[in-house]
């Protein structure tokens, strides 16, 4: 973990600001009622990262955490949250749906919907958070999904719980030279604990294919300054064909070239008009975004935008005129 807070280190009349505040700034923002005086509070928390992974280890007395619907609006970047039921037993509420958690149960909830946690007699608790982005699984999915229990007879489900249970407090792999390499793995594993839970409906099979549509353009995403990105590689990555891909694709308007295109041409607009829009060349911004031809990418450009790279970098960022640059003179835009 990053950071711990245990109250036993906290003056008795500072533990329930103390608490609320090293949630709110570290994980999320909630209501938090503890059915006790403050001299009565005892918690301790570990709060870490991996990635894009947040994580939330705890122990603590009997608490309520409330998500109301105002702080749900509020959501800056839309999560799903992974709850881990460690010892005891809990209740979680989403959705309308009511459901108790028994040890080595796991269940999911979102963001962006209000939900209740209630922990009556203790707290012994995972709790990790992924932005749903990143989850690509689509709505309708998650509504069926959130506040269930997972895990007895789902053997996918049983899986990720020792994982991400051995995950939440392994120091060594959270601080260590490998973080990063387990983060994928770690989101595809919560990804198929969840679809297998789904099963085979009609509604949940619509609803996990178009899961790959998001899958894909957040690959996409991810992979957009790489000038080696190419639709075979892009079908190997999500196990289909090039033209299965193209098929997923164009189920959501999507031209697999002119989305690349479109997306890296934008990143080159942003930076070019951006504080460091000149400390380096417009060749360099361009190759950073897998443009490898300067007089080609200052065409489609222009093409897009109707301005020049250059010009457009004088814009926002006005620079004194090359000497010996007369007006008229044909340039490539690579300074």
């Amino acid at each position: 973990m990053n950071s711990v807070l245990d109250t036993s280190l906290v003056p008795q009349h500072d533990r329930e600001e103390t608490i609320r505040s090293a949630l709110w700034e570290s994980f999320v923002r909630v209501d938090v009622d503890h059915h006790r005086p403050a001299k009565d509070i005892s918690v301790r928390m570990g709060l870490g990262a991996v990635g894009p992974i947040r994580i939330c280890s705890a122990e603590s007395t009997a608490v309520s955490v409330r998500r109301t619907s105002r702080l749900a609006r509020e959501d800056d970047e839309p999560a799903v949250f992974v709850g881990l039921q460690m010892s005891g037993t809990s209740v979680v509420e989403q959705h309308g749906r009511q459901s108790l958690l028994r040890p080595e149960n796991l269940t999911v909830y979102e963001s962006i919907a209000p939900y209740t946690l209630h922990f009556d007699r203790a707290l012994d608790h995972h709790f990790l958070r992924i932005p749903r982005a990143v989850l690509a699984l689509p709505d309708p999915a998650l509504r069926n999904i959130a506040a269930i229990p997972l895990g007895s007879d789902n053997p996918v489900a049983r899986l990720a719980f020792r994982y991400f249970a051995e995950l939440a407090v392994s120091e060594d792999t959270l601080n260590g030279v490998y973080a990063e390499a387990i983060v994928q793995p770690s989101i595809e594993l919560l990804r198929a604990a969840l679809t297998s839970q789904l099963g085979t409906s009609r509604i949940n099979r619509a609803a996990l294919e178009g899961s790959l549509g998001l899958r894909i353009t957040q690959y996409l995403r991810e992979h957009l300054a790489d000038p080696t990105l190419s639709a075979a590689r892009i079908a190997s990555v999500h196990g289909i064909s090039v033209r299965h891909l193209y098929t997923v694709l164009a189920q959501s308007g999507i031209s697999l070239g002119d989305w690349i295109r479109s997306h890296r041409l934008a990143e080159c607009r942003r930076e070019l008009a951006g504080p460091g829009g000149r400390l380096r060349t417009i060749a360099a911004i361009a190759r950073s975004w897998g443009f490898t031809d300067p007089t080609h990418f200052s065409k489609v450009f222009k093409r897009a935008y109707g301005i020049s790279p250059r010009d457009w970098r004088e814009r926002h960022h006005p620079g004194p005129s090359k000497p010996g640059t007369a007006r008229g003179t044909r340039t490539v835009d690579t300074s």
